[in-house]
This record gives C-alpha cells, structure tokens and sequence, in this order.
C-alpha cells in the first residue's frame, strides 16, 4: 500500500527543532512505515523574499495534493503588510473548525493540580469568520472600522463539527459561547444555529454561556465544562486561556479541519530567544502530531506516543520551562529520547490511552473540488427593502445633520427614523452626556403610506445620490426584512 504523503512545515524560530523531535518520535514508533513526509517552504523565509502570503505557490501546491499540512510555529512578519501565515493557511484552505483539548498533564504543576482539580475540556473555534476576516476601512479622521461576518452556513459547519466530535468522544454536554446579549444578530445567529444542530445529536445535551461568564467559570471550576464552541475571536481567547489552566500554549496541541484539508500545528511562539539552543519543549507540537495521527487512522502509533509521552512527564523528566526545578532539565531532543525509551509503557498516576490493534491508515483524501463552492443555508427566503443606512463623515451636531437629512428625503419613500454614533441613538432622542466623534449612522426607513415590497433598492441609491451631493459617505448598508422578520439592529437607547 501506499504511504500517505504529508506536507511539513517545520516553522521558524524553535519550530525546526521541536519538529525534527517529533519527527525521530514518529520514526521510532513506525509512522515512517504508513506515511512520507514532503518538505514546503512556509513563513519568515518566505516572506524575506517579498511574498506576503508567507506561502510559496509550490507550497500551496503540495499542500492542497496531500489534504494534510503539518506545521510548527511560524512568525508573523512585523508591519510590511504580511498577514499571520496561521490564518492565512486556515482561512485560504477553509479549515473551518479549530480543536483543541486540554487535559491535566502529570509532572506539570499548575494552580488547578495543586488543588487536586483535573482539566479535560475541549475547545472548538470557529475559524475563518468574525473580525478574523480582517475587512477594515478607516472612515473618518477618527474612525476605524473592522467588519464582522457570521454566516449561517459557516456556523452549521462548526457546530456540526462540535457535535460529531463530541459524539466520537463519547461527551454528553456541549456548551456554545457567546454574547447574544448584545451582539443579538451575530452571535445570535451563531447561537440560534448551535441550537438547530444539536437537533440531530439528541444524546448529547445542548447549553449555552455568556462569554464573560465562561471565562469566570473556566478559572474558578473548569469540570463543569466537556466541550465548548465558540466563534472565531472569543474562541481565540477562551482557548489560550484554557491553555493557561493546564500549563501554556507548550502543552496545547490543536488542529484546523476542514472538509477538504487538515493542518496540524503547535500553537505557540517561535521563542527565537531560544533558538538553536536545543533547550524547547515540543509537547505541544507532539501532541498535535498525535491528534494528526488519529486524524489518519493511525490509532495505535498516536495511543503509543501519548502513553510513552505521559509515562515520561510521570516520570518528572522535563525540559527547562517547567518541572521540578531540582531535577535538571533536558534538552529537546534528550526529552523526546526519553519518550522513546519508554515507548509501549503506560502512565500509572492517570488513565492510560486505549491502544488499539495495529492497522493501516484510513484516511482517504477526498476528492478536489471542481470549482469554488457556494455554501448556503436558508433558500426561497421573501425579502423586501425597507430602508437604508447610510454612514456619513461630518462634524455637524445630531441635530443639525438631522434637519439636513430631513430636507435631503422630503420627496421620496424615506422617512428619517434614527440618527446614532457609535451604536448609540442621538436623535431624535438622546443624552446631552452622549459624546458623538465624527462618524454617523443615519437610518431612513419607509414612510407610513409606502408598501414593503413595492421597489427595490433602486431608491436607495436615489437617496443616497442626493445626500453624497453635501456629505462625505463612508458606506452604505440597505435595510430589508426576511420572511417579514427585520434585518437590521436598534441602537443603544432606542
């Protein structure tokens, strides 16, 4: 049988160290035998040379011919313009669902094991909507802007990810994060949809938290959480801080499915304080190596590692970023050749993974896509426009831009209804305390006698023509209601 091929990226910094670790890892327990691992040129190299993708077109190429992409940590270039290779990779591959477990480790002390209380929380992000979209505009001399983006179909995708996942894993409770309390149409929307899927998962129970709240309970109690999913900027933030709980971002590992394409990778730092010094610690990238290995199939090679990895750290063998401290630590490579030795023993202090006959691979490659793919959820939806927003540049006082805009609709379907600043409502009610800055959103709904439905958007556009004849408009954005349900939020204090 053919070996599968596997795209690595060892990254910068520590990552060629702690990669080569865990490459002589993977050799000695027989992942060479089912698997080839094909070298691409990713990160700080690559962007060296001027190609702000961090990525060369080989590379992508590889990448997309294997469905499989290991990686160590790689860095993201200060100023220049080149975005953070991590996301680039996630976003341009559709790797929609990040996932990352978090268990107590033996031998790594932190506040929680001190205290007799065991972590095994799994964390799910969504990974490619939200503010990670990085759709920013300056708008004014004040004001900028970054938009974002939740998706019907992007949340299905994640959550049905979490709940597949949760099942596999033999979970009974799923919590979604969110702050539906005030974003109401976003992560409401993220919120509503978690709702919908858990449907098809009835053993497993749905709940839901607040965000902030969350955060409060992961540190005071974190067993009262198996499973949590999250969109992509709050689940950035709750994982790392779940990292935290078991001892940082080195004893974390993490995975960015896909339906086409997976990527594996240590989500830590390229530490180049430490670079080349053979002193890092590659838990984090081991570990991730052995989610990537059942990712495979590879059951018994991955059971194998984390079995011989935890007999190890039992052991109170560490390198220098933790441990008892009057044990001397080891290097990189004496470490993981300690996990060698003891390959096919099994920690004693914890439950052991299940080691499962040993067998080939199962993982197929799916096919490649024919084209880009427009992925939709709610089909044959009414809709009819009933207003526009229009985001104007202009130092003038809510009250005076109001009888401007007043003049600028007199003659039209339109109605001025709200003017706000930065999501508060300053006309026709407001606060004298309220401080508006230089960028304002003036909505014009229909008027009392005009019909919903009656014209489309064409009439915005007439209204905004006219109001761009005195004003500097920064967007747009067109009011519409869905099976009669609106669009569109209030404003604080409306």
């Amino acid at each position: 049988m053919a070996r599968l091929k596997i795209a690595l990226a060892p990254g910068d910094g520590i990552g060629p160290e702690i990669m080569e670790a865990t490459l002589d890892l993977f050799k000695a327990v027989g992942v060479d035998e089912q698997a080839e691992f094909l070298p691409v040129e990713m990160g700080a190299s690559v962007f060296a040379k001027g190609n702000s993708r961090g990525m060369t077109d080989a590379a992508i190429q590889t990448v997309e011919s294997c469905g499989i992409l290991f990686k160590g940590p790689m860095e993201t270039p200060k100023g220049g313009g080149g975005k953070s290779i991590n996301v680039t990779a996630r976003k341009l591959w559709n790797a929609y669902a990040n996932l990352r477990t978090f268990k107590s480790l033996p031998g790594v002390q932190t506040v929680h094991s001190r205290a007799g209380i065991p972590i095994d929380v799994t964390v799910v992000r969504e990974n490619i909507e939200d503010t990670y979209g990085g759709v920013e505009h300056r708008l004014s001399n004040d004001t900028i802007q970054c938009k974002r983006l939740i998706t019907a179909p992007g949340c299905d995708q994640v959550h049905r990810f979490a709940l597949q996942t949760a099942r596999r894993m033999g979970l009974t409770r799923v919590h979604c994060g969110h702050k539906a309390n005030i974003m109401k149409m976003t992560d409401g929307l993220f919120l509503e949809r978690f709702r919908q899927v858990a449907r098809d998962f009835p053993e497993i129970e749905p709940a839901d938290v607040i965000v902030d709240a969350l955060c409060m309970n992961l540190v005071v109690d974190p067993r009262r959480y198996q499973m949590i999913v999250l969109p992509n900027l709050q689940g950035d933030i709750v994982s790392d801080l779940c990292a935290g709980l078991v001892g940082g971002l080195g004893f974390a590992p993490s995975a960015n499915i896909g339906t086409h394409l997976a990527i594996f990778e240590a989500v830590h730092g390229t530490a180049p304080d430490i670079a080349g010094k053979g002193i890092a610690n590659p838990t984090s990238l081991i570990l991730s190596g052995v989610m990537m290995l059942r990712h495979l199939g590879l059951g018994y090679e991955a059971a194998t590692i984390e079995n011989a990895l935890l007999a190890t750290l039992e052991s109170g063998t560490h390198t220098g970023d933790f441990g008892d401290r009057s044990v001397p630590p080891l290097g990189t490579r004496d470490f993981t050749s300690a996990i060698i030795e003891r390959l096919g023993q099994r920690p004693g202090t914890i439950p052991a993974a299940l080691v499962p006959e040993k067998a080939g691979p199962t993982y197929v490659r799916p096919p490649k896509p024919a084209g880009q793919q427009v992925i939709r959820t709610f089909k044959n939806v009414v809709t009819h426009v009933v207003g526009c927003d229009i985001y104007l540049d202009s130092p003038l006082s809510p009250v005076a831009l109001a009888e401007e805009m007043q003049r600028a609709c007199v003659d039209g379907p339109f109605k001025l209804t709200l003017i706000s600043n930065r999501g508060t409502q300053v006309w026709p009610t407001g606060s004298v305390y309220t401080e508006c800055v230089d960028y304002y959103r003036v909505r014009f709904e229909l008027k009392d006698a005009v019909t919903a439905g009656s014209f489309g958007q064409a009439r915005c556009i007439a209204l905004l023509d006219r109001v761009a004849e005195s004003f500097s408009i920064c967007s747009y954005e067109v009011l519409r209601t869905f099976d009669g349900v609106k669009g569109y939020s209030l404003a604080q204090g409306q």
